[in-house]
């Protein structure tokens, strides 16, 4: 048993709605509180005063500077799995060229795809956990973790053979999601509907059976797959019992309307929504999963994060880390950023990174602090909890716990 404290303050994150705005003040903050760990797993929490004359002989990790206490954050959605480099497409991007120029120039996912097919499943693994660690370390203690860059049987399954490997060797959880469908290959003899019909035969059953991925995800759009196809696929998917996400409205609208239609988890992305989108996802049980990284990354709008509140639905935040379109990775700085421009509250942007990303990776006993949870945690060196947005993730973590254990 330990206790861990003083802090000055442990913002649990709990006891907020899932959905719609939130203000600051439905925030529950414990001042000069502590926590009580055993075997990974929070078991008492309060003043830390109390929990010390409670629990005589609890080893102590006394706190002696400020600090805020939060959840580790969720990042529900990545591409961190992958090989190479799209600097050139970068620089084609910032001197004016469009995605689609671009992707005629041999830029894109499918570059992204040939340099990740070349690459071994030992790279994959360590490149993998890399990113895993410098996520964990700037608290970021859950992290989904896409394929999507191999687009055939063999590189398919070495990508997430690469992320189950990674997860033995990183203290983040990692969580696998099946994205053959990011695209079209350009060397599939087929159309879209006969390389869904196979990632269904063919390599689904495979993934299900090595137990490499229980999630699928499809990008819609213009450039991939279209929303009658992807209804299709998805439906089947969900009746063989893999949950869904969507890759949704980020050029042209129509992924969230199939998202919500399906029931999946989530619609990502969201920049092109429009009212429509934005009022079925409200009305829908599936989640806002807006993508700020990827927007700095292209020069484009934001997701609408504060209608989609306004009108009721569930928002999170995630990175989108990625080799094209969102290289940054920093969670928090893109957090901070989206909050700023939108005008999210501390309270809707903390809890689209914590306990309402939750749900959308199917987590229980994860991304708030309360008896029974994950004793993952993170804290930040200030007396005050607003400081985390106001340095707009500058200010990181210095200390983050992953099951208990200190790990920074």
């Amino acid at each position: 048993m330990l206790l861990i404290g003083p802090f000055t303050q442990i913002l649990p994150m709990s006891g907020l709605p899932l959905k719609g705005p939130l203000q600051d003040k439905q925030l529950p903050v414990i001042e000069q509180g502590g926590v009580v760990v055993t075997d990974g797993v929070i078991t008492d929490m309060g003043r830390f005063s109390a929990l010390r004359l409670q629990y005589p002989q609890s080893e102590v990790h006394f706190i002696d500077k400020p600090m805020v206490l939060l959840p580790g954050f969720i990042d529900c959605h990545t591409h961190i799995c992958y090989d190479g480099s799209r600097n050139r497409d970068y620089a084609m991007r910032v001197a004016g060229k469009s995605y689609l120029e671009i992707a005629r120039a041999g830029g894109g996912i499918w570059d992204s795809v040939m340099r990740t097919r070349m690459a071994d499943d030992v790279t994959l693994a360590e490149n993998t956990v890399a990113r895993a660690n410098r996520h964990l370390k700037e608290g970021v203690t859950t992290i989904e973790v896409k394929s999507g860059y191999g687009l055939d049987m063999v590189n398919e399954m070495k990508m997430l053979q690469a992320i189950q490997s990674a997860s033995l060797h990183t203290r983040a959880t990692l969580v696998p999601t099946c994205l053959a469908a990011h695209m079209l290959p350009k060397d599939f003899q087929g159309t879209e509907t006969e390389y869904l019909n196979w990632v269904l035969a063919e390599l689904l059953p495979v993934v299900q059976a090595e137990q490499l991925a229980a999630r699928v995800d499809i990008f819609i759009e213009e450039t991939a797959f279209t929303p009658k196809a992807a209804r299709a696929f998805l439906e089947k998917a969900i009746a063989m019992g893999f949950a869904a996400t969507v890759h949704a409205d980020q050029f042209s609208a129509g992924g969230s309307e199939v998202a919500a239609a399906v029931g999946a988890l989530s619609a990502d992305h969201l920049e092109a929504s429009s009212d429509k989108e934005i009022m079925l996802l409200a009305n829908s049980g599936t989640a806002a999963v807006v993508l700020p990284g990827a927007s700095l990354g292209l020069g484009m709008p934001y997701a609408p994060a504060r209608r989609l509140l306004d009108e009721g639905a569930s928002l999170v935040i995630a990175s989108d880390w990625n080799p094209g379109s969102a290289p940054m990775g920093d969670l928090l700085l893109q957090a901070a950023v989206l909050s700023a421009a939108q005008k999210l509250s501390m309270a809707e942007t903390l809890a689209a990174l914590t306990v309402r990303a939750a749900p959308v990776l199917q987590l229980r006993h994860t991304g708030e602090l309360g008896l029974h949870y994950t004793a993952d945690m993170q804290a930040y060196p200030s007396g005050d909890y607003r400081d985390l947005l106001y340095y707009q993730g500058k200010m990181k973590p210095t200390m983050v716990w992953k099951k208990g254990v200190m790990i920074n």
